[in-house]
């Protein structure tokens, strides 16, 4: 047991390092930047359809035999995920325009309760088997790069310095370590926690990856750039298709 909470701890630890992302934009032109996100994004949006249907799917209908029951519950999530982005502005957000300056310090906010949920899915999935939490951590990770750059941006967008704005997006990536803690905990005592929290994940990663990342990708219009994004996207399913060809 302990090792699996150390290794949740790890890899939540791991998730909000990933905050500092907007560090690249000291080291490149922001034009650079624009240039290669689109890439991050459909390799994240492979990540996350792979992780569902590859990894978290599966190891649900270990605990929940009933597949109408099972999807009822992917649809859940699916529905809150919109329901959070709908009415309480949670914006996963990959052009820096697309805020108001007014909306920055709400688009913290949002943020640590994205964060925090992230946490809840890795611990609770490292309880149940370290490498479905590797896997979950993957889905995680490949997502988190063009949030947190996206979130970066936004930041900066309304009037944030890039120093202020690195902080920010640090501190609130910090409640993933939070949710870690608080999935694992609540997965221990609560009976029957991860086989709902399993395929309600399930559901938040495909609506991230079908209703905010697919849609920016369609974006791209040019040939050969819309050729590398198919690429990554599919980049991002094969990944975890090898990582559960691993397990």
């Amino acid at each position: 047991m302990q090792m699996k909470l150390v290794a949740a701890l790890i890899a939540s630890a791991l998730v909000s390092l990933i905050s500092l992302i907007g560090l690249l934009s000291l080291l490149l032109r922001d034009k650079a930047l624009k240039r290669i996100q689109i890439f991050f994004v459909a390799f994240a949006a492979g990540g996350l359809i792979g992780g569902a249907f590859l990894h978290i799917l599966p190891e649900a209908m270990r605990y929940i035999s009933d597949p109408v029951r099972l999807f009822l519950c992917v649809i859940i999530g699916f529905m809150l995920f919109f329901i959070l982005e709908k009415y309480f502005y949670w914006r996963h957000c990959h052009d820096e325009k697309c805020e108001l300056h007014a909306f920055t310090y709400l688009n913290i906010l949002g943020d640590i309760v994205h964060n925090f949920t992230d946490g809840l899915i890795m611990g609770a999935s490292f309880l149940i088997d370290i490498r479905l939490g590797i896997a979950a951590t993957t889905a995680i990770i490949a997502h988190e790069i063009p949030h947190e750059f996206g979130n970066f941006m936004v930041l900066i967008y309304g009037g944030f310095s890039k120093g202020k704005a690195l902080f920010f997006n640090f501190i609130s990536s910090l409640a993933a370590i939070a949710g870690t803690l608080a999935g694992y905990y609540f997965a221990r005592i609560i009976p029957g926690f991860s086989s709902i929290l399993l395929p309600l994940a399930a559901g938040g990663f495909i609506y991230i990856a079908s209703c905010d990342l697919i849609p920016e990708v369609h974006k791209e219009y040019k040939f050969k750039r819309s050729l590398i994004t198919m690429a990554a996207f599919i980049a991002g399913i094969a990944l975890m298709y090898i990582l559960k060809v691993i397990e």
